[in-house]
């Protein structure tokens, strides 16, 4: 497999020098400075293609050319954004960029609630407590019927966890699931988080799937003119938050999007962390089922609670079962170069990591991002990979 490394441009606390350290090929990143909905240039594009390219790695993925509310609510400017959407598609293409990560998610991006969840050998991980979410959602934004989409022994426990909070730590959480998380799309206020999410709930679950077959519809087209894989990015969590409509969760949800847009362009990033945080989404299965338009995959590992709650754990000590996802990974590049495709090797990454080491004193380092924690993921990651690529060339 082609091994990346999500970064963030030049204000990122990792540089490109650490990523060659660590012994990654492959950069994913984004043009974070342009604003959503506006059109990809060539010359950006180029300026940080060149500039990963002089310190001797290949942008291998675009994560991600974000998508405008407008574009998910069919309002507003959308058509024009949908044309901005084709340029850049049509630019990174041109500069040779053949993977876009991107993700659908409704309002909040990928969302946690503890951002330095202590482990028991004191590094810290990000958690989703759902106890913490209910208890903001419905005590402190106080979203309209949101005590219905809760049963009434977690609405206590909400409570209970309320009342033990201090204002400074009330503050967090809403800064946490409000604020945006890396790489994520849009910061809101508790006032504007309420309207944005009203206008969702009002367009339901197949209102949304709606809307992204007819954005696929339109760009699909224009990515294989392109050379471009586009890979949608699972929801995470993979349910419902804030009661907003949740359509890449499952694999009955690629499914139908597959199905609708029938395209090796219309892809998947496969992210073990996100599926993986429903116990009801066999992830060998999924990798199985959709093996020949998966373009990209995020391997982390998370160990779920009954009550949806999860942790993000050590990347092969959690509840995914990991060896197995990365042997049908393998066999399908196997499959795909007996098949004489130029894309059979899959580029990962590891995904996300403790804080741990000096870096638990650092300032600025983002959350899930800092260079220890997946650097030991890496490494645990490529010895998997490496036994795994051993025995099955013993095999054939």
């Amino acid at each position: 497999m082609i091994e990346t490394w999500r970064w963030f441009g030049p204000k990122d606390t990792v540089s490109l020098a650490n990523i060659k350290q660590a012994g990654a090929t492959g950069v994913v990143t984004s043009l974070h400075h342009v604003a959503t909905g506006d059109a990809w240039s060539l010359d950006e594009i180029m300026a940080r293609k060149n500039l990963i390219e002089d310190n001797d790695l290949t942008w291998s993925v675009v994560e991600s050319v974000p998508l405008h509310n407008d574009i998910k609510l069919r309002t507003g400017d959308y058509l024009q954004h949908i044309e901005n959407y084709k340029i850049s598609i049509k630019n990174l293409g041109k500069a040779g960029i053949a993977s876009i990560c991107y993700n659908f998610m409704p309002v909040v991006d990928w969302t946690r609630t503890n951002l330095l969840y202590s482990m028991p050998n004191k590094a810290k991980a990000l958690r989703f407590e759902m106890s913490d979410f209910a208890a903001y959602d419905v005590y402190i934004l106080e979203r309209d019927n949101a005590e219905q989409d809760y049963a009434p022994e977690l609405l206590a426990k909400a409570k209970t966890r309320l009342d033990a909070m201090s204002e400074q730590e009330k503050a967090l959480l809403e800064k946490n699931i409000i604020a945006g998380l890396p790489g994520g799309e849009g910061s809101y206020s508790r006032d504007s988080i309420r309207q944005a999410i009203a206008e969702f709930i009002q367009l339901g679950n197949e209102g949304m799937r709606r809307n992204l077959i007819l954005f696929l519809e339109a760009i699909i087209p224009t990515a294989e003119e392109a050379g471009v894989q586009m890979c949608i990015h699972p929801d995470d969590p993979p349910f419902s938050l804030f009661g907003l409509p949740r359509v890449v969760s499952t694999a009955e949800d690629v499914r139908l999007l597959t199905q609708a847009v029938p395209s090796r362009a219309n892809g998947l990033t496969l992210c073990a962390g996100s599926f993986g945080a429903r116990c009801d989404n066999n992830l060998v299965e999924i990798a199985k089922e959709f093996s020949d338009i998966v373009h990209f995959v995020h391997l982390r590992n998370v160990k779920r609670e009954p009550d949806g709650s999860f942790f993000e754990s050590d990347h092969l000590d959690g509840d995914n079962d990991m060896i197995g996802l990365i042997t049908a990974l393998l066999n399908e590049q196997k499959r795909r170069k007996l098949e004489g495709r130029a894309d059979y090797l899959i580029p990962m990454r590891p995904d996300h990591g403790h804080l741990m080491g000096e870096e638990l004193e650092q300032q600025g380092i983002n959350p899930g991002y800092s260079f220890t924690g997946r650097l030991r993921g890496l490494a645990e990651l490529r010895g998997v990979i490496t036994t795994l690529e051993h025995l099955q060339n013993q095999a054939s």
